[in-house]
Parts: structure tokens; sequence; C-alpha cells
């Protein structure tokens, strides 16, 4: 049995290995015979692919070569357009270059023509002038007269035949003129002096102490003269004890210093205790009383004047200008009344009020401090204000009042004015004799200096100068431009308030004899 097993497996493996050789070879031509079917199929899409993707070319092609076609044909035919534009421009500019030269042979031939014709004008304009000189050289030989000269004569004989009438409307012309500005003038200044209707000043400030009688003298001389030496030491001032009755003087540049020493003497005299401990306790309350006075004075003046914007140190500089005279008319007074007018003036001329009363106010500023300080009082008060910040155009106003500065505004000339007027009303100001004197003396001086001029007076306190002339030197004509010389010469070389009135005076005279 088991050689026949053996047999069994024996076949059975021969039969297994061919029955899977046969299944290869089966399996093999099997898919052999798939590989090439699915090669045809693969080969016949790719073929298919191809016909397709050359068809397509073809289309493409087509419609490239189409559009190519038409795009050409747009080309050409908008190169044929450009074309037909360019040549009708060109023909355009053609023409207009054409005209253009017509044009410019036309310009040609008339700058010609003008050339010529200016070339005859010059021919007849140097004829012209050779045929003048030519008449007045002959003028010259026949008349024996130059041109300058021929022209003086002529104007003196025109002067000699119409002098009368020269004079006559020389003179209608000025009265004319001088009457209207003085009618208007007049006015703004009587329309502001009554606006400002406050009193005179009535007490200037003084030196002097009345004394009840001499023996409080030897009281305030005390023993050893130690009563008197306080006082001079603590007040800075100096006490004259004269043979003057029944008074004492101040003396000091100072004028706050003057009134304290004053103030704390009256209230000694009247206590009638004077000695060393009491002279210091009364020097302390009047220095303390001058202080309030001076504070109080300048917010007064500030208030009556309605000037807005004032520092309070400057309010205080301003009460010192209480106990400070000028020509014996009181400083802060005086700029008071120059505040006044020079705002109303302004307000008549429509000019700026607060800056003509500002100005006013402050224009004698400087004059608070002056013996303390050097330079004139213009300077000074311009430092002032500018230390204070006060509007260019107040500085620029004030500083003009004395000519030491030109007037660049309305309001300068306003106040110039306004500080004239205050120091030219009578009993104002207190001038010196001698001052005095010598203001006639050169009014008299000037006219007599002139050919001519007679005798010359100055009266009305040197407000008109009265000139009389030689009649036989001077005509009318003459006489009438005398007057205005004087007044000019008057107006250059002399400084004074207010005006000067020039009356020239021409006395004819006819002396007959009877035989």
């Amino acid at each position: 049995m088991d050689w026949l097993t053996e047999n069994y497996m024996v076949e059975y493996i021969f039969l297994a290995g061919a029955v899977f050789l046969a299944g290869l070879g089966i399996g093999y031509w099997i898919r052999r015979a798939i590989v090439v079917r699915r090669a045809g199929t693969i080969e016949a899409k790719v073929q298919k692919m191809v016909a397709e993707a050359k068809q397509k070319a073809q289309q493409t092609l087509f419609s490239a070569k189409e559009r190519a076609v038409r795009i050409l044909e747009d080309a050409k035919t908008e190169e044929r357009e450009h074309q037909s534009r360019l040549l009708e421009l060109q023909k355009r500019l053609e023409r207009r270059e054409t005209i253009l030269d017509g044009k410019l042979d036309s310009l040609e031939k008339k700058e010609a023509d003008l050339l010529g014709k200016a070339e005859k004008v010059r021919e007849i304009k140097e004829s012209l002038e050779n045929l003048k000189s030519q008449k007045i050289e002959e003028l010259q030989k026949i008349a024996h007269f130059t041109p300058e000269e021929a022209k003086n004569e002529l104007f003196s004989v025109l002067e000699r035949n119409y002098q009368n009438e020269i004079t006559e409307r020389m003179r209608k012309l000025e009265m004319e003129g001088e009457e209207k500005l003085k009618k208007r003038a007049q006015e703004i200044m009587a329309l502001s002096m009554q606006r400002y209707a406050a009193s005179l000043a009535s007490e200037i400030t003084t030196t002097t102490v009345l004394l009840p009688n001499d023996e409080i003298k030897g009281r305030i001389i005390g023993k050893e003269g130690r009563n008197i030496r306080a006082i001079e030491k603590l007040t800075g001032v100096e006490i004259i004890v004269d043979d003057t009755p029944e008074a004492v003087v101040i003396s000091g540049f100072d004028p706050i210093r003057r009134q304290i020493a004053k103030l704390a003497l009256e209230k000694l005299v009247s206590d009638g205790r004077i000695q060393p401990a009491r002279i210091e306790e009364q020097v302390e309350k009047a220095t303390r009383e001058i202080s309030n006075q001076i504070k109080e004075a300048g917010e007064r003046v500030v208030y009556d004047c309605q000037v807005l914007g004032i520092n309070p140190k400057l309010a205080l500089l301003l009460g010192r200008l209480n106990f400070r005279t000028s020509y014996g008319q009181n400083v802060l007074l005086h700029s008071m009344e120059v505040a006044h007018l020079a705002g109303a003036m302004a307000a008549e001329l429509g000019a700026n009020v607060s800056v003509a009363k500002k100005a006013g106010l402050l224009h004698d500023i400087g004059k608070a401090v002056d013996h303390e300080i050097q330079g004139s009082h213009v300077d000074i008060g311009i430092n002032i204000l500018r230390k204070f910040e006060v509007e260019d155009e107040v500085i620029s106003a004030m500083k003009c009042h004395h000519d030491e500065y030109p007037c660049v505004n309305l309001e300068g000339i306003l106040v110039k004015t306004a500080d004239a007027i205050s120091g030219a009303r009578p009993g104002a100001r207190k001038d010196t004799l001698d001052a005095y004197l010598k203001r006639l003396s050169d009014l008299e001086e000037i006219a007599t200096a002139i050919p001519g001029v007679e005798k010359a007076y100055a009266i009305q306190a040197g407000r008109e100068l009265r000139v009389f002339v030689k009649p036989e030197e001077i005509s009318d004509f003459d006489a009438q431009k005398l007057a205005r010389d004087i007044a000019n010469k008057i107006e250059e070389e002399l400084k004074y308030p207010g005006e000067i009135k020039v009356t020239l005076i021409r006395e004819t005279r006819i002396v007959e004899y009877a035989k």
C-alpha cells in the first residue's frame, strides 16, 4: 500500500505541476491578450486625441489667421486715416505759413516805412532845434539878454504890472485859508476846553512853613541845634531859619522830602513838643501820610481821566507828580489837563481817544524821577513806559510833545497841542523876568536885523510883534513877503508856547511945501 500511495503522490505532484504550468501558460496568454487589447484601446484613444488636437489646432490657426487679417486690415485703415489727417494738417500748416509770410512781408514793409518816417522826424527835429538855437542867438544879439536874464526881466515886468493884483490875490487866499483853519481850530480847542472845566490850581507846592510866632524858632533849633539837625537828618532837607518874621524855609531838591519835612514841622509846631524822639515819630507819620497822598492822587487822576489799563506802580509814579512843579505849574494837574484836552480833540477829529488820553496823562511821567535818573524827562518817561509794557502807540504819541522825536501819529500831534494849550493858559506858568525880557529882546532883534525894517516892538507879553518898515525901500508887495519871512524866521529860531502875531506897518507920508 505504501508504494501505491507513493505512486499516487508522485502522480498528484506531477499532475499538480502540469496543471500549474498549464495555468501559467494560460494566464500568460490571457494576460497578453488583455495587455494587447488594452494597448489597442489606448492607442486608439491616443490617435483619437491626436486627431482632435490637430483639428483644434487647425481651427485655432484658422481663427488666428482670420483675426490677424482683421487686425491688419484695421491697422491699415487707421494708418490711412492717420495719413489723411496728417496730410490735412500739413496743408493747413502750409496755408498758415503762407499767410504768416505775407504778414511778415507786410510788417517788414511797414517797419521800413516807419524807420524812414522816424529818420525824417529826427531830421526835422534837428533842423527845428538848429533853427530855434539860431533864433535864440539872434534874439540875444538884438535884446542883449541871456535866456535867464530875459525870464527874470519878464517876471519883473509882470510883477510890476500886476503887483497890486498879485498882492490882493495872495492876501485873499491867505485870509481865506487862515480864516477856515483858524475857525476850525478855535472850535476844536473851545469845545475841548469847555468839556474840561476843572478848577485852576490854586495852591503851588511851597517850601515855606508859617509859624505862630518867632519864639517857636528857638524851640525848632533846640539846645545846641539838636532839634534842627534831627529834622534835617531824618528828612534829607535843610531848614533855614533867618530873619523872615514868623516863617522858616525848607530847602531841598526833592519835592516829596520837602513836603514830608513841611508836614512834620507843622505838626511839631502845632503840638508844641519839639524834641528828637518826637521829631522822629512825626517824620514817620508824615512819611506814611505823604505816601498815602501820593497813592490816592495817582489813583484819583487815573479815575478822573477814565484811563484804563494803568499799572498800579505807574499810578504811584503819577501821584508823585502832585509834588512836582514846572514853571510854577503843578505837573499832575497839568498832565490831567493835557489828557482831557487831547481826548476831547481826538473825539472831534475821529482819532483814538483812549490812546490820546493815556499819552496825555503819561507824557510827563519822567518828571517823577528825573532828579534821581540822568537824562531828559522824555527819555526817562519812554524807559518807564516800556518797563511797564505800555502800548507802543501811546509811547509814540507821548514822546514827541517837546519835538525831541518826530510825531508819527495824529494822537502825538494832539498831545503836543494840548501840552502847549495847558502851558500857555494865562496864570498856568510863571516865567522868570530874565527869560521874559530875553524873549522880547530876541523877537525885536529878529525883525530889526532884516534890511528895510525901521523899528520893531514886542507887545502883549511877547504875543505880538509890530514891525515898522521904511516905505521908500519896502513896497506893499514886498511888505506881504517880509511879514511871512519874519514869521518863518521866528518859527525857526525861537521856542515859545502858543503863537506870535506879526503885524507889519508901512506908512506912506506925502510932504508938500506951500511957498
